[in-house]
């Protein structure tokens, strides 16, 4: 495991952040990840910090009652494609996604959510602040595209989750 500096690799994470990276959440002994390509790097209270948007509908959500989840990102010209589709289109409400996938977990260091082998630039963030979205604020454009009513006839909103990065590290 090789410790890095965060904003040495800011450029690199946010590239591969619009192609799909992923989040990863443990539960209990249960671990999830799902696909994100939405989200933020950057300092905020002094501190380094990554925001990940998460529906409250998402099984991702209920995973993260610990307050902690890692961002694993592929490294380079590294090749992912089938990892983040299959993450991106399946819940793990209904399939074990590490499983299915056949990841390689290692230990978090400082969080109990582990890094993925495959995805080796690993962030590890501890949650500090939640927000939800008020997609009301947003253009109609906006809302219409991203935020359809959910069966109750509200918008299914993001909660931003700000996690402080308290480590960050190339899995080798």
């Amino acid at each position: 495991m090789k410790i890095i500096n965060v904003c040495d690799y800011a450029t690199e994470i946010m590239k591969k952040l619009k192609k799909g990276i992923l989040i990863t959440t443990k539960k209990d002994d249960k671990v999830n990840t799902m696909t994100i390509s939405w989200g933020h790097l950057g300092i905020e209270w002094n501190i380094p910090i990554f925001v990940c948007y998460i529906r409250k509908s998402r099984h991702t959500y209920s995973m993260l009652d610990t307050a902690e989840f890692t961002v694993n990102i592929p490294l380079k010209n590294t090749s992912v494609k089938e990892i983040t589709t299959f993450c991106g289109k399946n819940s793990g409400k209904n399939v074990d996604k590490i499983a299915a996938l056949d990841l390689h977990l290692v230990n978090g260091q400082k969080v109990c959510v582990p890094a993925i082998k495959e995805l080796p630039l690993t962030l590890e963030c501890k949650v500090i602040h939640t927000q939800v979205q008020d997609s009301s604020k947003l253009p109609h454009t906006i809302q219409d595209h991203f935020y359809p009513l959910d069966a109750t006839g509200k918008p299914d909103n993001h909660v931003l989750f700000y996690g402080q990065i308290v480590q960050a590290y190339i899995v080798e």
